[in-house]
């Protein structure tokens, strides 16, 4: 990080949070681009605004210096990003910058994408100043699942839980609705707008029938929505496949084992019906023991540009996800309710031999929503940086 003076650091992020600002409008919409504003500073005032508003149109560069004008030449650029350096859906964003006649370009992060880093390298090379790492942590924070996917080759997976006091996520007849009051459901809708997919597995559907798309007027995409399976056995009326947006279920592969005939009929039989209800049904890797192997499916995920996963699902998926330490952020809705010793657990997890066997989270932050307290924590394994 470049040393400065102390008035100049402030004013850097003074702009700079502007910029993210910026960002911030276009949250919902840019997947599977990172959200990136820009905004164009000269002599102490902005002249230019802009944000990347989704993938294949302008980047927030381009907008800002268009609406710069000529007041670009000589200015200083705000980048929550580092300049994209490569020709992909559209054109480099450092080649933009040099054009416009920049003398200065502050950036909050590095792009860590393969393809296009190298931005901050060039534009030095033509002689402008670059200011790196304003406010890096808020940038992060707004593309943490990219930058995930771009150092681990996996998404961001968010596990989204609503429980009671003790635990609780249905009462012993299996009922769920509502545990949790309107205004934790009315926040559960920020987090899936935000996400590539939303994730969940068919006892949920078979059991809720949930539509899982997103419903706020202020996001324009829809998530793609993933039902994992063990043999596609998911009725094609169900609400989650004819909401808008895409869905699709994956089952695993077929095993070569004659032990298997019988689930190999009903994978065969529940694939075509689904198939031919114009459903995507595909194939998903198969883990060593049974089911599908989840940590491949995230590789096979991320290498199609998924950012964030948001999962909603049953106690069982759950419990894998967190037993495989695949999840990396726990969004829970504690409920003012007491469900009983019989009710549902959150997770369906092993028995732990002593207590230094316990999965580990730090906490973020808590929120009062409503009636319900929301606890959002990440992995305290070291691994994830809490924004």
């Amino acid at each position: 990080m470049n040393a400065q003076p102390g008035a100049q650091r402030l004013q850097d992020e003074h702009f700079m949070g502007q910029a993210l600002a910026l960002a911030h409008e276009a949250l919902f919409d840019t997947d599977p681009n990172p959200r990136v504003g820009c905004v164009v500073v000269k002599d102490g005032h902005i002249v230019g605004r802009g944000a990347h508003l989704r993938a294949g149109t302008a980047h927030a560069e381009v907008h800002a210096l268009s609406d710069a004008g000529e007041q670009a030449r000589g200015a200083t650029a705000y980048v929550t990003l580092e300049p994209c350096n490569h020709h992909g859906r559209t054109p480099p964003c450092s080649e933009a910058l040099l054009a416009a006649g920049v003398s200065r370009v502050v950036i909050a992060m590095a792009d860590e994408h393969a393809k296009a880093a190298g931005g901050s390298q060039r534009l030095e090379a033509a002689g402008i100043a670059v200011t790196r790492g304003v406010l890096a942590a808020e940038s992060r924070a707004l593309n943490i699942g990219f930058h995930h996917r771009c150092e681990t080759g996996k998404p961001w997976l968010r596990l989204k839980l609503a429980a009671s006091l003790d635990g609780r996520t249905a009462a012993a007849d299996g009922s769920s609705q509502w545990i949790t009051g309107p205004e934790a459901r009315a926040d559960t809708q920020y987090w899936r707008a935000r996400s590539s997919m939303i994730l969940t597995g068919a006892g949920t559907v078979r059991d809720d029938n949930p539509q899982l798309n997103v419903r706020l007027d202020q996001a324009q995409r829809q998530p793609w929505r993933v039902i994992l399976s063990h043999t596609f056995n998911v009725d094609p009326s169900a609400h989650i496949f004819h909401a808008s947006g895409e869905s699709t279920i994956y089952a695993p592969a077929e095993m070569a084992s004659q032990t298997a005939v019988g689930s190999t009929a009903a994978l065969r039989r529940n694939f075509a019906a689904l198939t031919a209800a114009g459903i995507d049904a595909r194939y998903g890797p198969r883990a060593a023991q049974q089911g599908l192997d989840l940590d491949a499916l995230l590789t096979e995920w991320a290498a199609a540009e998924v950012n964030e996963i948001h999962a909603e699902c049953g106690a069982v998926l759950a419990g894998q996800l967190l037993q495989q330490r695949l999840v990396d952020e726990l969004i829970v809705y504690i409920a003012p309710k007491l469900l009983g010793s019989r009710g549902r657990p959150l997770a369906e997890l092993p028995d732990l031999s002593n207590i230094q066997d316990a999965l580990g989270f730090d906490l973020v932050d808590t929120k009062t929503v409503g009636s319900d307290i929301r606890l959002r924590l990440r992995r305290g394994d070291g691994r994830c940086s809490a924004d």
